[in-house]
């Protein structure tokens, strides 16, 4: 529960701009044993007005009209406002939640008291809005998140500039980018900037597809020395190795462009314009494929990325398939 609550502070720090702190309520033992064991509860100030804050402890969802009548059971114990918080609630039952004028907080996500005055709903519309598609280095440090860093991870820009390979201030504009399309939260802790890894990754992931692009920045077609294979499989190569789709003809692979350059240097080897016998197909990236790659086959993330936009229909049913092998 420490950590829950370190994070419910340092995101109303960083969202309101305000230092609040919490301390167990004294009265929990006069609640029915149903709430005690549900909920963990704490007493805080948000904007100078007493809150006590209900934290889901429950590993199931609760329906919201079941936290709507829980909370207005407590108020026979509490004169003040009172707040749900919970790690994790799918996007339908946000919605509901609000329905029922549940005042909630999920850290790192969305705030919603409207007895305050707050609604953060629009200002996350607002952002995401208002930014296309992430960069490159700001998607594989997303990509990076969700694939190899556990849920409740702390990470700075320094550390994740040492594990991607990318400057510090590079990863710290990738952060700023994530926190101003409303995909995380960013947090002080001394004169460290920083984000946790959501609990919810499936939801991050949702919500961040449509800001995401493919990390193909070009194809080319070239006849590869026999048996060299520049970097890990991709495109439907890549699919059919995750799935029961057939193998096209001609392998195809991934390479960042500094690896297509130094391949052209150090073989001869030329861009041709049409298929051939023996041809390959090289896809050059925007970062390199084989940070995620598993085994010798790129990301299952990066590659739905690349060919979700492929109309066969048979692709987008691997592609289906492929995406239920991920463990979030």
């Amino acid at each position: 529960m420490a950590k829950e609550l370190i994070e419910f502070e340092h995101y109303v720090h960083n969202v309101l701009d305000l230092h609040v702190t919490t301390k167990p309520w004294p009265q929990v033992a006069r609640l029915p044993f149903f709430l005690r064991d549900q909920y963990a509860f704490f007493e805080t100030r948000i904007l100078e007005a007493p809150c006590l804050l209900v934290m889901d402890q429950g590993e199931r969802e609760p329906a919201p009209a079941t936290v709507r009548k829980h909370l207005d059971q407590l108020l026979q114990y509490w004169n003040g406002e009172i707040v749900y918080v919970r790690n994790q609630v799918t996007t339908y039952n946000r919605k509901r939640l609000i329905e029922q004028k549940v005042p909630f907080v999920i850290p790192g996500n969305q705030m919603y008291l409207p007895m305050l005055g707050i609604d953060l709903r629009e200002h996350y519309r607002k952002a995401l809005a208002g930014t296309l598609t992430l960069k490159p280095s700001t998607q594989a440090l997303l990509i990076h998140m969700l694939l190899r860093r556990a849920p409740g991870d702390r990470l700075t820009p320094l550390e994740t500039a040492l594990e991607l390979g990318y400057t510090p201030m590079t990863m710290t504009r990738a952060f700023s980018e994530l926190e101003g399309a409303g995909l995380v939260g960013i947090f002080k802790e001394g004169r460290e900037r920083c984000l946790y890894v959501p609990r919810t990754r499936r939801e991050l992931w949702d919500q961040a597809q449509p800001l995401m692009r493919s990390p193909v920045r070009e194809k080319v077609l070239a006849k590869l020395p026999p048996n060299h294979r520049p970097g890990p499989f991709s495109g439907l190569t890549g699919l059919a190795r995750y799935t029961d789709l057939a193998a096209p003809e001609h392998p195809i692979f991934a390479v960042t462009t500094g690896e297509w350059t130094a391949l052209q240097k150090t073989t001869g080897i030329e861009k041709i314009p049409h298929r051939e016998p023996g041809t390959s197909e090289v896809e050059i990236w925007s970062y390199p494929p084989q940070w995620f790659a598993q085994e010798d086959v790129v990301d299952r993330l990066s590659l739905f990325l690349s060919l979700k936009n492929d109309p066969d229909e048979r692709i987008a049913a691997s592609l289906d398939e492929m995406m239920a092998q991920v463990k979030w």
